[in-house]
């Protein structure tokens, strides 16, 4: 499941919800909620405004859930991330994944939150306390990350 929208969610819902489609076969959920932090120590962040490309975005998060189901014994997934202007402290991602195991569990929702950093088409510009508002760039970081899993499944 995949959802892509300007309000708020409920990440105990969301939580149910794949509870329920898993079904008696799931021993684990894991979930993973993000919040919008402060972008430095010295300056507050007032909003992230995020960017996406609809129809493109969903496709990709889809995606990214099938392939995290084809790597690990992943029964279902869960992907919400919010969009438009958000303020500091906001939701903005839940990403949930349901096995028999929770090895395959962690390791699905941790990809799914890797690649989603890296591969989907969002784009976030960050306004400061101070007014000053910039594009945010990708860090080399989370690229890193989403490669270490491609270099593991080729492994």
């Amino acid at each position: 499941m995949v959802v892509v929208q300007e309000a708020d969610f409920d990440a105990a819902a969301l939580m149910a919800e794949l509870r329920r489609r898993a079904g008696p076969a799931a021993g684990a959920i894991v979930t993973f909620t993000g919040y919008v932090r402060d972008f430095s120590p010295e300056e507050a962040t007032e909003t992230l405004f995020l960017e996406h490309y609809p129809g493109m975005c969903e496709r990709e998060l889809e995606a990214i859930g099938v392939q995290a189901m084809s790597r690990w014994q992943v029964i279902d997934f869960v992907i919400a991330h919010r969009v438009g202007a958000l303020s500091r402290n906001a939701q903005i991602v839940f990403v949930g994944a349901a096995s028999a195991h929770r090895g395959d569990a962690f390791r699905a929702c941790e990809y799914i939150i890797d690649a989603l950093k890296t591969r989907a088409p969002f784009w976030k510009r960050e306004t400061l306390a101070s007014g000053r508002s910039f594009w945010v760039e990708q860090r080399q970081s989370d690229q890193d990350r989403t490669d270490s899993w491609d270099a593991g499944a080729a492994g």
